[in-house]
């Protein structure tokens, strides 16, 4: 397939990526396996370290007792890149190096494996910003922290890491500081199909692309693969973005994220415009504001689990002072989520599926284009519609997630086939329902 992309110079932006020919909306604009990649510390017990699936029982490797694998299979094809990462954990037990100091040492392991010259990539990682001449020196002092636990966890394998980072790694990635600055500003959180993050991966190309608030490109993942598609019909010549937030969130707040974590200020549409932030603080703001302030301390629970304290929290909040708030009301909405999560994980569906369509009119004005994060919000929607067997909704709301996920998944991501394999059940249970009622 010829590539649909090219490296150019994006004015104001540095560099960027372009479409090289006519792009309609739906189709898959490219698809990339990570140079390094590992799952997230928080999930290390629940997913697969070699395909990124999620399982109730996982294997455990017997010497570091920290990789976890689907079955014999997927720990035989990950050793040759566990193998030397395997000693490095050993070593450490029973402390574990943070997501980014794992990554920047599969990383190193990958570059000392290939022989140069070998990369297909339009961007090296020699020519990744580290962005280090522009941070605040609390963050730079962070990152050295995370450097010099690069060193140490690697030691039992690299003792002398300097050594032999100038030998091996292009010139601009041979400081650890540089390489750990590098690897945290450019990798991407890898999600499952709930859009759940579940670990971080680099994809030297995929660095390039730019972000908008508003983009004409989303990824997806299928477990490390990443796939990026277009969202809006693009023309040849036409940069290609991305957000590289959730982008639900007011312009001033998205603002200061993109400033703190990748050290740009946002000039696209959506901010100029501070388009739809009239509609987020819909409401009384003396009303609002006492959602507002909950919402730390909720997510506090959520993060903790606790789903019985977060669920009375919010139904207390919702019941007394939501309704005097606009569902499309940023704080409300995200309150309802909450609400919606906590229900699910308590088993209590007729409550979870209430809140779930009283999410659905902010989510279609929030999301104008077709966005995964719409589309999946519909899927759980339609699941708990079907659960408690209000088929002809269900089979509607599958309808209107089918809608998006064709163009943000494609025809054969496994989410799609899934969601395709509901909708036929509907219909079959809503053809015996009128047959037996003849």
């Amino acid at each position: 397939m010829a590539p649909r992309m090219e490296r150019f110079v994006s004015p104001g932006k540095g560099n960027g990526l372009r479409s090289t020919a006519r792009i309609k909306r739906g189709e898959l604009v490219y698809s990339a396996e990570p140079l390094a990649s590992c799952v997230s510390n928080r999930l290390a017990r629940d997913v697969c370290h070699r395909c990124f699936t999620r399982r109730e029982t996982l294997l455990r490797c017997s010497q570091c007792k920290t990789a976890r694998y689907c079955n014999a299979t997927c720990q035989k094809q990950a050793w040759s890149s566990h193998k030397r990462e395997c000693k490095c954990l050993q070593n450490l037990l029973p402390r574990i190096p943070t997501d980014s100091v794992r990554l920047a040492a599969r990383l190193i392991f990958a570059l000392l494996k290939t022989s140069k010259g070998s990369s297909e990539e339009l961007y090296t990682l020699e020519e990744h910003e580290s962005h280090l001449n522009s941070m605040s020196e609390q963050k730079e002092q962070g990152l050295s922290q995370l450097a010099s636990m690069l060193e140490m966890y690697l030691q039992p394998e690299i003792p002398d890491l300097a050594q032999e980072m100038t030998s091996a790694l292009p010139s601009s990635c041979q400081e650890p500081l540089s390489l750990i600055a590098k690897v945290t500003c450019n990798c991407f959180t890898i999600s499952d199909a709930e859009l759940q993050e579940i670990g971080v991966g680099l994809y030297p190309s995929l660095s390039l692309l730019n972000h908008d608030c508003r983009p004409n490109c989303v990824m997806v993942f299928e477990g490390t693969k990443l796939q990026l598609r277009a969202v809006r019909d693009i023309n040849p010549e036409e940069e290609l973005t991305i957000s590289y937030i959730e982008t639900l969130s007011l312009t001033e707040d998205r603002q200061s994220q993109l400033e703190d974590q990748y050290h740009f200020t946002c000039h696209c549409q959506r901010c100029d415009s501070q388009d739809k932030d009239g509609l987020m603080l819909s409401g009384e703001e003396a009303t609002w504001r006492l959602l507002k302030e909950a919402l730390p301390r909720l997510e506090g629970q959520k993060a903790d689990s606790d789903w019985q304290a977060l669920l009375q929290s919010c139904s207390h909040l919702l019941s007394t002072v939501g309704g005097d708030v606009p569902d499309e009301n940023l704080y409300k909405l995200r309150m309802t989520d909450m609400a919606l999560d906590a229900s699910i994980h308590l088993g209590h569906w007729e409550e979870a599926l209430r809140y779930g369509e009283q999410t659905l009119p902010g989510y279609r004005q929030y999301f104008p284009d077709p966005h995964p994060v719409h589309g999946v919000q519909l899927m759980r929607v339609g699941k708990l519609q079907h659960y408690l067997e209000h088929d002809e909704d269900a089979l509607d709301t599958f309808k209107q997630a089918f809608h998006i996920m064709k163009l943000t998944h494609g025809d054969d991501h496994p989410l799609t086939t899934d969601l395709l394999m509901k909708m036929e059940e509907c219909r079959a249970e809503m053809d015996q329902q009128s047959s037996s009622s003849h």
